[in-house]
């Protein structure tokens, strides 16, 4: 088994990677921007070493200086966790040739489901059924036109090496593809050095289902189940469940067989994710493939009793799986509510800044996976997630009701976050009934706005107030914490 392992991550991923390998008795190796210099994973790391400025450029996207920290404190494995370069190929090889274990699939697996339309091939040629469309990106404008009206409109543009929304266009008339065609390949472009785009059928008001799979080096792959992850902003996630609502125990079977045999057909192992969408009539179609750990997996943790990180560790040091699909049990349900520095009511708009006060939930089924405490400062430069907030109960009411009374137990103070959307969102009639697409937002954000409105200034005056009063004594308490421990442990040195 490794010995040590370097986290080529920040926040509350990091943290929960260094919990993994805390308690298989490998010593975990953080690194850090100027941002993060006193973020909570670097403080419960064995080991911390600088990377650079905060700009992602110089720190945690920098390959050279990350593999040189890696090589220099003598880690067996780099754990990439998600974002920054947890799908790049060209870090995953570098990382192997220099002799140190990637946790993570192959970069021949990353390069077949990374990429769009190799992605939809293999998935077709598996057997899996594709969403209605191109197989191979689409050269111009003209060929667009003639592929879109064979396969009718509405129809997406999408960036072959996309993700995210960037270089994704909806076009619903022929009129309007030429103007959409060469904004989606500029963006595209200008985000992911690639152009190239391909043409989908558009499924009106879909659902987002995917599922998470396992597989070791030997071939064996198995599904974790499902999980929903309908509500949505800008394709976005916001809350994600497991199980599916709307998913039976044949459907969950049958379509669980296609994700494996997609997996199966790239040659992939370690943790990955199937993403399927379900039209209105209960169809489901291959989107992609995440090759990497899914921000929403402890969702999956919670009704499988896996410890997904501590299996892709397990199969990273070349260990055969532990399960068979057989063993896979679904115990109950689980939701997860991101936790964002943002303000709902200003167009998401990020609130970085210092945390004045923090109390987190507690209780029977509620997990926190969090990266922050009372005095830190969020960081204006990266993602803007606080925590991950999961409620498990013995069905999907009693997850809901303990989301909801945990929601009402978080305080965070200084900064505005998403807490009051989640709310409103958990009791509406429609998500308590499962009625859920990935427009659930855009269609019903309208009553959130007139109803949180008056109530949201007023606690934004409260939490104003309430950040005055907590500022000195948050200050005082920071830097007693900070003073002795943390320059005794040498955590300061850097390798540069």
């Amino acid at each position: 088994m490794f010995k040590k392992i370097l986290i080529a991550n920040r926040s509350e991923i990091a943290v929960r990677i260094v919990r993994a390998c805390h308690e298989m008795n490998i010593e975990a190796v953080a690194v850090y921007s100027d941002a993060d210099r006193n973020a909570l994973y670097v403080r419960m790391a064995d080991e911390a070493y600088y990377l650079g400025q905060p700009q992602p450029s110089e720190s945690y996207l920098n390959m050279d200086k990350i593999i040189n920290i890696a090589k220099a404190c003598h880690a067996d494995a780099v754990h990439p966790g998600y974002g920054f370069l947890a799908e790049n190929t060209e870090f995953a090889r570098r990382v192997k040739d220099a002799g140190i274990a990637f946790i993570g699939p192959s970069p021949e697996s990353v390069n077949a489901m990374g990429d769009k339309i190799s992605a939809r091939r293999l998935a077709k040629k598996a057997g899996v059924t594709i969403v209605p469309g191109t197989i191979d990106p689409v050269p111009d404008v003209q060929h667009a036109k003639k592929t879109a009206k064979d396969i009718g409109y509405p129809v997406m543009l999408k960036a072959v090496n996309g993700g995210g929304g960037k270089g994704m266009r909806l076009i619903e008339q022929a009129a309007d593809m030429e103007s959409a065609f060469e904004r989606a390949s500029s963006e595209a472009l200008s985000a992911f050095g690639d152009g190239s785009l391909y043409i989908e059928k558009l499924i009106r008001n879909p659902r987002h289902i995917e599922f998470q799979l396992l597989g070791d080096k030997y071939g064996n792959v198995i599904h974790l189940n499902e999980r929903e992850c309908s509500i949505q902003r800008k394709h976005q996630k916001l809350i994600e469940e497991s199980p599916s609502p709307v998913m039976t125990p044949e459907k969950r079977a049958k379509v669980g067989a296609m994700a494996v045999s997609a997996a199966k057909a790239a040659g992939y192992y370690n943790a990955g994710t199937i993403e399927f969408i379900m039209d209105e009539k209960g169809e489901l179609y291959f989107m992609e493939m995440n090759t990497r750990l899914q921000v929403e997996h402890p969702v999956t943790e919670l009704v499988t009793g896996i410890d997904i990180v501590k299996e892709q560790i397990r199969i990273a040091d070349g260990q055969r799986l532990m399960y068979k699909q057989s063993d896979i049990a679904l115990m109950g349900s689980a939701m997860e509510c991101r936790i964002v520095a943002e303000d709902p009511l200003n167009g998401f708009a990020p609130t970085p800044g210092r945390i004045a006060y923090l109390r987190e939930p507690q209780g029977d089924g509620v997990r926190v996976d969090s990266g922050v405490y009372e005095g830190f400062e969020i960081p204006g430069w990266y993602d803007s997630l606080i925590a991950k907030l999961q409620t498990h109960g013995k069905d999907r009411q009693e997850a809901i009701e303990r989301m909801l009374r945990a929601l009402s137990e978080y305080r965070i103070v200084g900064v505005s976050t998403a807490i009051p959307l989640y709310k409103w969102i958990l009791k509406h009639e429609r998500f308590v009934k499962g009625d859920i697409n990935t427009g659930f937002l855009e269609q019903e954000m309208d009553g959130f706005s007139k109803e949180a409105s008056p109530l949201w200034i007023m606690a934004a005056i409260a939490s104003g107030i309430s950040s005055m009063n907590q500022n000195h004594s948050t200050e005082q308490r920071t830097q007693q914490a900070d003073s002795s421990k943390w320059k005794t442990a040498g955590r300061m040195n850097s390798l540069r």
